[in-house]
């Protein structure tokens, strides 16, 4: 039973048919929180945005397909997309997409930032035909006014005329369900380490040794592209900046064969924003939060890591000789999918390699990223 399904709202509409001109005691937020659980804004009526951005496991798809939990299944039960689905939880700091001043891209919603806010980031999935599967605006369109709650709710909150045309209730659709991601539950900011910064717990000693590593310029680089607050004052940390890095991830083969890309596909990330023209950016993508990371695999845009640990021994790599096999697979390490603009590469990320008890002590902090009322998964994969 979800909790957050258990909202006033959805009890009031439940339980209070709309009369009259009656008006619902409901903000934008509120709607938006209804339709986030929709399964009727999907062609086949059986997805819902909760569907890939549950909930109850950090706002990830937590669905497995014939390729575990890379990609996601659509709503025809048989679309499977090219990346894993990124979590909603704590979008809402994300800037607009933009460049800064030294040129670079910032912000965005999306691995690509191709949607520069949270509405528009909650406009795409309905229409895409892998995802929820709705041919126009139109339809969804139709689809809302099937619901009397939603005819009265809309009118009130957008207008008696949002209805006359598709894009206008499209567009308060997609605003409502970004209003709702903006709320306190995706972003509560009350894990072990904001417990910590809070006097209220301690860490652990291999946490705290984790703690340094990460934010130590000599040590690591987690901190270049995962912090953006200086100490003191770090409290809300995202655990990102929001620019775009090529990692030189290499590709997801059986997501490939499964979706029938093929082999040959290439995912050029940034590169496939309309807006980047520049060859430069082919392979970058979005630095995301580490909030909640330890519950969220599996990693990087295509899902080809399964483990946490894997991760930080990818990035290790660079810098150590010994990593020469991914331990998933027991084999060597595969070739960047685009094997050009590779981040790793640049001074300002070498670092010095790193020991065993140093990549288990990372993880160990990380765990600690993660919101109170997921804790209890982290202890399920313990057993």
């Amino acid at each position: 039973m979800r909790a957050i399904i258990s909202s006033l709202l959805l009890v009031f509409l439940a339980t209070h048919p709309v009369q009259g001109d009656e008006i619902l005691p409901v903000g934008k937020a509120e709607l938006g929180e209804k339709l986030y659980f929709d399964v009727n804004l999907s062609k086949n009526r059986t997805q819902s945005c909760a569907t890939c951005h549950n909930p109850e496991h950090g706002f990830v798809d937590n669905r497995s397909t014939s390729v575990g939990k890379a990609v996601s299944l659509g709503d025809d039960g048989k679309s499977l997309g090219d990346r894993n689905a990124p979590s909603v939880a704590y979008a809402r700091f994300s800037p607009d997409f933009h460049q800064n001043k030294k040129g670079q891209y910032v912000g965005g919603q999306f691995l690509d930032g191709r949607e520069k806010d949270l509405a528009g980031q909650a406009g795409d999935p309905p229409l895409n035909p892998v995802e929820m599967g709705m041919p126009d605006k139109a339809t969804v369109a139709k689809r809302l006014q099937e619901n009397a709650d939603y005819l009265k709710v809309f009118k009130q909150l957008f207008g008696s005329g949002v209805f006359d045309q598709p894009q206008t209730a499209y567009a308060a659709m997609a605003e409502s369900i970004g209003e709702f991601e903006k709320t306190d539950q995706f972003a509560p900011f009350d894990s072990k380490y904001d417990r910590y910064l809070k006097g209220e717990v301690e860490l652990t000693e291999q946490e705290s040794l984790g703690e340094s590593l990460f934010f130590s310029n000599q040590f690591t680089n987690c901190n270049r592209c995962h912090q953006v607050k200086a100490f003191p004052g770090s409290d809300g940390e995202t655990f990102s900046n929001y620019q775009y890095h090529n990692l030189g991830v290499p590709p997801n083969q059986a997501v490939r064969a499964a979706n029938g890309k093929g082999k040959d596909f290439i995912d050029n990330g940034l590169l496939e924003h309309p807006e980047v023209k520049d060859e430069k950016e082919a392979g970058k993508f979005k630095v995301p939060t580490l909030r909640n990371v330890a519950i969220t695999g599996p990693y990087m845009h295509n899902g080809v890591f399964g483990d946490l640990k894997s991760v930080v021994l990818f990035y290790d790599k660079f810098n150590n000789s010994e990593r020469k096999l991914n331990p998933e697979t027991g084999q060597p390490w595969d070739v960047p999918e685009v094997g050009r603009n590779l981040a790793l590469q640049e001074e300002e990320f070498q670092a010095p390699a790193l020991k065993d008890a140093e990549v288990d002590a990372l993880v160990a902090f990380m765990k600690t990223l993660t919101d109170q009322r997921y804790e209890p998964l982290l202890a399920q994969e313990k057993q």
